[in-house]
Protein backbone atom coordinates (compact mmCIF):
# COMPACT_ATOMS: atom_id res chain seq x y z
CA UNK A 1 0.00 0.00 0.00
CA UNK A 2 1.51 3.24 -0.86
CA UNK A 3 1.06 6.19 1.36
CA UNK A 4 2.68 9.28 2.21
CA UNK A 5 6.43 9.73 3.89
CA UNK A 6 7.97 12.44 5.82
CA UNK A 7 11.96 12.31 6.15
CA UNK A 8 13.14 14.57 8.80
CA UNK A 9 16.14 16.87 7.37
CA UNK A 10 15.77 20.01 9.39
CA UNK A 11 17.71 19.71 12.85
CA UNK A 12 21.10 21.42 13.41
CA UNK A 13 23.16 17.75 13.89
CA UNK A 14 25.01 19.48 16.63
CA UNK A 15 25.91 16.08 18.02
CA UNK A 16 27.84 15.29 14.99
CA UNK A 17 30.39 18.05 16.37
CA UNK A 18 32.15 19.11 13.15
CA UNK A 19 30.94 16.48 10.51
CA UNK A 20 27.94 19.78 10.27
CA UNK A 21 30.08 22.46 9.87
CA UNK A 22 29.05 22.89 6.19
CA UNK A 23 26.02 20.00 5.91
CA UNK A 24 22.80 18.99 7.01
CA UNK A 25 23.10 15.95 8.89
CA UNK A 26 21.34 14.15 6.59
CA UNK A 27 24.11 14.61 4.27
CA UNK A 28 26.71 12.86 6.20
CA UNK A 29 27.93 9.89 4.32
CA UNK A 30 27.63 6.12 5.57
CA UNK A 31 29.24 3.27 3.70
CA UNK A 32 29.52 5.81 0.74
CA UNK A 33 26.40 6.92 0.39
CA UNK A 34 24.25 9.71 2.34
CA UNK A 35 21.86 9.18 5.01
CA UNK A 36 19.13 11.04 3.24
CA UNK A 37 19.74 9.06 -0.05
CA UNK A 38 19.12 5.92 2.44
CA UNK A 39 15.87 6.86 3.57
CA UNK A 40 14.70 8.16 0.18
CA UNK A 41 15.51 4.66 -0.74
CA UNK A 42 13.16 3.31 2.01
CA UNK A 43 10.75 5.14 1.04
CA UNK A 44 11.05 4.39 -2.80
CA UNK A 45 11.09 0.61 -2.14
CA UNK A 46 7.99 0.42 -0.08
CA UNK A 47 6.20 2.85 -2.43
CA UNK A 48 6.14 5.71 -0.17
CA UNK A 49 4.04 9.18 -2.45
CA UNK A 50 4.48 11.40 -2.50
CA UNK A 51 8.10 11.98 -0.14
CA UNK A 52 8.48 15.07 1.56
CA UNK A 53 11.59 16.33 3.58
CA UNK A 54 11.92 19.65 5.83
CA UNK A 55 14.61 21.81 5.83
CA UNK A 56 15.62 24.77 8.19
CA UNK A 57 19.89 24.58 8.31
CA UNK A 58 22.01 25.26 5.37
CA UNK A 59 19.24 24.48 2.88
CA UNK A 60 21.22 25.34 -0.45
CA UNK A 61 23.14 22.18 0.49
CA UNK A 62 20.41 19.50 0.76
CA UNK A 63 17.82 21.15 -1.03
CA UNK A 64 19.21 19.99 -4.53
CA UNK A 65 20.01 16.67 -3.67
CA UNK A 66 16.58 16.06 -2.17
CA UNK A 67 15.11 17.46 -5.61
CA UNK A 68 17.37 15.59 -7.35
CA UNK A 69 15.56 12.59 -5.51
CA UNK A 70 11.89 13.38 -6.35
CA UNK A 71 11.12 14.67 -2.96
CA UNK A 72 8.84 17.75 -1.87
CA UNK A 73 10.37 20.32 0.07
CA UNK A 74 8.92 21.90 3.28
CA UNK A 75 11.14 24.59 4.22
CA UNK A 76 11.10 25.92 7.92
CA UNK A 77 12.11 29.38 7.62
CA UNK A 78 12.74 31.40 10.69
CA UNK A 79 12.67 29.01 13.54
CA UNK A 80 12.89 25.44 13.45
CA UNK A 81 10.29 23.92 14.35
CA UNK A 82 10.81 20.29 16.18
CA UNK A 83 9.94 17.07 14.67
CA UNK A 84 5.58 18.11 15.56
CA UNK A 85 5.94 21.84 14.60
CA UNK A 86 7.77 19.95 11.20
CA UNK A 87 4.95 17.48 10.97
CA UNK A 88 2.14 19.86 11.07
CA UNK A 89 3.47 22.22 8.97
CA UNK A 90 4.02 19.72 6.24
CA UNK A 91 0.49 18.00 6.42
CA UNK A 92 -0.78 20.21 2.81
CA UNK A 93 2.13 18.43 0.86
CA UNK A 94 1.52 14.92 2.44
CA UNK A 95 -2.32 14.58 2.11
CA UNK A 96 -4.97 13.45 4.76
CA UNK A 97 -4.58 9.99 6.52
CA UNK A 98 -1.35 8.47 8.13
CA UNK A 99 1.84 8.74 6.80
CA UNK A 100 5.14 7.05 7.48
CA UNK A 101 7.68 9.77 9.22
CA UNK A 102 11.54 8.31 9.28
CA UNK A 103 14.56 9.74 10.77
CA UNK A 104 17.52 9.36 8.36
CA UNK A 105 20.24 9.25 10.97
CA UNK A 106 19.51 5.73 11.56
CA UNK A 107 21.00 2.86 10.01
CA UNK A 108 18.15 -0.14 9.32
CA UNK A 109 20.13 -3.28 8.17
CA UNK A 110 17.12 -6.11 7.43
CA UNK A 111 13.72 -5.45 5.70
CA UNK A 112 12.14 -2.68 4.93
CA UNK A 113 11.30 -0.62 8.14
CA UNK A 114 8.66 0.68 6.26
CA UNK A 115 7.08 -2.12 5.65
CA UNK A 116 7.57 -3.85 8.84
CA UNK A 117 4.90 -0.72 10.30
CA UNK A 118 2.84 -1.46 7.46
CA UNK A 119 2.44 -4.78 8.10
CA UNK A 120 1.58 -4.42 11.87
CA UNK A 121 -0.97 -1.29 10.68
CA UNK A 122 -4.60 -1.56 11.94
CA UNK A 123 -7.71 0.95 10.97
CA UNK A 124 -8.34 2.69 14.36
CA UNK A 125 -3.94 3.27 14.99
CA UNK A 126 -3.23 6.69 15.61
CA UNK A 127 0.65 5.79 15.82
CA UNK A 128 2.45 3.02 15.76
CA UNK A 129 6.31 3.05 16.79
CA UNK A 130 9.26 0.69 15.06
CA UNK A 131 11.40 -0.05 18.24
CA UNK A 132 14.00 -2.46 18.56
CA UNK A 133 15.83 -3.83 22.16
CA UNK A 134 18.23 -2.16 23.88
CA UNK A 135 20.88 -4.86 23.41
CA UNK A 136 20.21 -4.63 19.74
CA UNK A 137 20.62 -1.23 19.35
CA UNK A 138 24.39 -0.27 18.28
CA UNK A 139 25.78 3.09 19.01
CA UNK A 140 23.10 3.71 21.24
CA UNK A 141 24.06 6.23 24.26
CA UNK A 142 21.93 6.34 27.08
CA UNK A 143 18.55 3.46 28.28
CA UNK A 144 15.64 2.95 26.65
CA UNK A 145 12.52 5.08 25.93
CA UNK A 146 9.66 2.40 26.08
CA UNK A 147 8.53 -0.99 27.10
CA UNK A 148 6.65 -2.70 24.75
CA UNK A 149 4.01 -5.10 25.53
CA UNK A 150 2.09 -6.83 22.92
CA UNK A 151 1.69 -4.12 20.65
CA UNK A 152 1.16 -0.97 23.45
CA UNK A 153 3.84 0.88 24.34
CA UNK A 154 4.54 2.80 27.84
CA UNK A 155 6.99 5.34 28.23
CA UNK A 156 10.20 3.87 30.30
CA UNK A 157 11.76 0.35 29.49
CA UNK A 158 14.00 -1.24 27.64
CA UNK A 159 13.08 -0.50 23.92
CA UNK A 160 14.67 2.27 21.83
CA UNK A 161 12.32 3.94 19.20
CA UNK A 162 14.42 3.41 15.79
CA UNK A 163 12.79 6.85 14.01
CA UNK A 164 10.13 4.98 12.07
CA UNK A 165 6.98 4.99 12.79
CA UNK A 166 3.10 5.51 11.27
CA UNK A 167 1.30 8.46 12.69
CA UNK A 168 -2.31 9.84 11.55
CA UNK A 169 -1.40 13.07 11.35
CA UNK A 170 -4.91 14.38 12.60
CA UNK A 171 -3.68 13.21 16.02
CA UNK A 172 -1.55 16.88 16.18
CA UNK A 173 -4.78 19.08 15.65
CA UNK A 174 -4.72 19.13 19.27
CA UNK A 175 -2.00 20.65 20.42
CA UNK A 176 -2.46 24.66 19.19
CA UNK A 177 1.35 25.44 19.27
CA UNK A 178 3.32 25.70 16.32
CA UNK A 179 6.78 24.58 17.94
CA UNK A 180 6.64 21.05 19.54
CA UNK A 181 7.77 17.57 19.75
CA UNK A 182 5.78 14.70 18.65
CA UNK A 183 6.81 13.22 22.35
CA UNK A 184 3.74 15.33 23.13
CA UNK A 185 1.76 13.80 21.24
CA UNK A 186 3.33 9.98 22.36
CA UNK A 187 2.36 10.92 25.88
CA UNK A 188 -0.88 11.92 25.38
CA UNK A 189 -1.74 8.86 23.33
CA UNK A 190 0.35 6.42 25.56
CA UNK A 191 -1.94 7.72 28.79
CA UNK A 192 -4.70 6.77 27.07
CA UNK A 193 -3.78 3.52 26.11
CA UNK A 194 -3.46 4.05 22.61
CA UNK A 195 -0.16 3.92 21.67
CA UNK A 196 1.02 1.14 19.74
CA UNK A 197 4.48 -0.50 18.79
CA UNK A 198 6.19 -3.35 16.61
CA UNK A 199 9.65 -4.69 17.12
CA UNK A 200 12.32 -4.31 14.17
CA UNK A 201 13.60 -7.95 13.46
CA UNK A 202 16.49 -6.78 11.87
CA UNK A 203 19.89 -4.84 13.31
CA UNK A 204 19.77 -0.86 13.98
CA UNK A 205 22.36 1.78 14.81
CA UNK A 206 22.31 5.19 16.00
CA UNK A 207 24.20 7.91 13.47
CA UNK A 208 23.23 10.68 15.65
CA UNK A 209 27.07 11.06 16.45
CA UNK A 210 30.52 10.24 14.61
CA UNK A 211 30.66 7.08 16.52
CA UNK A 212 28.00 5.87 15.22
CA UNK A 213 29.10 6.06 11.44
CA UNK A 214 31.50 3.10 11.70
CA UNK A 215 29.00 0.85 13.77
CA UNK A 216 26.67 1.61 11.20
CA UNK A 217 29.34 0.67 8.82
CA UNK A 218 30.02 -2.72 10.61
CA UNK A 219 26.80 -3.48 10.53
CA UNK A 220 25.97 -2.62 6.90
CA UNK A 221 29.33 -4.95 5.95
CA UNK A 222 27.12 -8.02 7.97
CA UNK A 223 24.37 -8.18 5.88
Amino acid sequence: MSRPLMIFCAGFGRRMLHLTQDRPKPMVEVGGRTMVDRAVDLGLAAGAAPIVANTHYLPEVITPRLQARGVTISHEPGEILDTGGGLAAARPLLGPGPCWTLNPDAIFAGPNPLDVLQGAWSEGMRALLLCVPLAQAKGRKGGGDFTLTGDRLRFGGDHVYTGAQIIDAAVLDEVSERVFSLRRVWEALAAEGALHGVEYPGAWADVGHPEGIALAEDLLADV
